[in-house]
């Protein structure tokens, strides 16, 4: 593990080794001074709970995670790991996994206790320790609900059991600029897709992601990776992160008081970050219509207002309520096909359209939190291609979604105020680290 002073920086050398002849461990001074050879850079961090600001040394090679090893020396016993693959049988892992072992075979092909290896998805490592002839003597791997299950000989058969999993998580941060599009450069810095939907849930109060996104924009995320002995096993929540939009910089830091159920990002100074609405239900979508007094109506071959926006993508892809409510309403309706209707703090009303279907046990009364998804994206009633339809009412009278004030959530509490400053400054100083030096233009 690396000591709470040192960034790890990922390289496209092979095996992730630094080139041969190359000192291990540089002076922070010489990154700073060294060119700058892209605009993207990404970053690990270590794990969370060592999180530190003196970063007085870089390393320079990324270092490997650890692989599950025998708890003992076990002769002449050999192990080894593999990832499922697409259209991979039992019999073609077991292959590369170097078990010959029909009865292991069998049990892993028929037996109940052992479905859920049969279900693993694409991409779960799988390790199996095998004896000299290559009889299987335990299988691991992480199963449902992050359970790490172990299937090992017992006898003349093979039993299964499911084990506590032992969770780990990591920061990471990453750091990129806009040349494209928004999807592009978190793409090309390797954030993952749920950090990259985050950012735009975080941020889509002060920016249009649609709308005012520039070449050069850049941005810087820290946010957590939960792993169980050294495998991935999901992307967890953004911890702080910055994006300058047009010259002028935004910063969000999590932070969760003492009892409460659910955190909230907040800036540097404690303000929410959060507005009361989202500016968009979909992220990463695409602006088809408008909101126009009139407009040419595809279906209707005649012009009409449309006093919403048309947000194109993918029939089912999740559509997410845009602030907390109350469902008033939902089913076909008319031109809008299938329809929800969600009332906010009384003078608010959202409105989702041409749906292709409504979320699993949503009900009328019900209360949904903002960024919850309550249905998926269709072209049900009077439409001609796959989108959602999405109005914005205020007091009855429907508004530009993407124009209108949005009203503040609630600053940092008074009780919480010292523990989150404390808490924001070491992220801030993080980030005014990587600014400062990495993204810096040398003179």
């Amino acid at each position: 593990m690396l000591p709470q002073n040192q960034l790890v920086q990922e390289r496209n050398t092979p095996n992730n080794q630094a080139p041969a002849g190359k000192s291990k461990l540089r002076w922070f001074v010489a990154m700073s001074t060294m060119p700058l050879l892209g605009v993207v850079t990404a970053f690990g961090l270590v794990p969370e709970s060592q999180l530190g600001l003196d970063t007085g040394k870089v390393a320079l090679e990324e270092i490997a995670l650890p692989k599950v090893a025998p708890t003992a020396f076990t002769e002449n016993h050999f192990w080894r790991n593999e990832k499922m693959q697409r259209g991979d049988t039992v019999a073609e892992l077991l292959r590369r996994l170097n078990v010959s072992d029909s009865q292991a075979s069998e049990y892993l092909r028929t037996a109940a206790e052992a479905e859920s290896f049969r279900k693993l998805p694409v991409g779960r490592e799988v390790q199996a320790e095998t004896d000299a002839t290559g009889k299987l003597v335990a299988l691991r791997y992480l199963g449902d609900k992050n359970a790490q299950v172990v299937i090992e000989t017992q006898g003349e058969g093979y039993t299964t059991k499911a084990q506590e999993a032992q969770l780990e998580k990591r920061l990471f941060v990453r750091t990129g600029e806009i040349k494209t599009s928004l999807y592009a450069a978190t793409d090309a810095a390797g954030v993952p897709d749920g950090a990259a939907n985050q950012l735009t849930e975080i941020f889509s109060g002060d920016i249009d992601f649609h709308h005012d996104l520039h070449r050069g924009d850049k941005f810087t995320v820290i946010y957590e990776m939960t792993y169980s002995n050294g495998e991935l096993v999901s992307t967890g929540r953004i911890q702080a992160a910055e994006f300058v939009n047009q010259g002028t910089s935004y910063r969000a830091i999590y932070f969760q008081g003492e009892g409460q159920s659910k955190g909230d990002y907040y800036t540097q100074e404690g303000k929410s970050v959060r507005k009361a609405f989202l500016r968009s239900p979909i992220a990463f979508s695409r602006i088809s219509s408008g909101f126009s007094g009139s407009r040419f109506h595809p279906v209707l071959n005649k012009w009409r207002a449309h006093k919403g926006v048309d947000f194109a993508a993918p029939i089912g892809t999740p559509v997410k309520v845009t602030s907390d409510g109350v469902v008033t309403s939902f089913g076909r309706q008319n031109g809008y096909g299938n329809v929800i209707m969600i009332n906010h703090q009384g003078r608010y009303t959202t409105v989702y359209g041409h749906l292709s279907r409504f979320a699993k046990g949503l009900k009328r009364g019900q209360r949904v939190a903002q960024g919850s998804v309550i249905g998926y994206v269709g072209m049900t009633g009077m439409t001609s291609g796959p989108h959602l339809h999405y109005e914005f009412k205020v007091d009855g009278t429907q508004r530009d979604p993407l124009r209108v004030a949005l009203p503040n959530a609630q600053p940092i509490k008074a009780a919480d105020r010292e523990a989150f400053l404390a808490q924001a400054d070491n992220f801030v100083a993080r980030i005014n680290q990587l600014r400062n030096t990495n993204l810096a233009k040398l003179d």
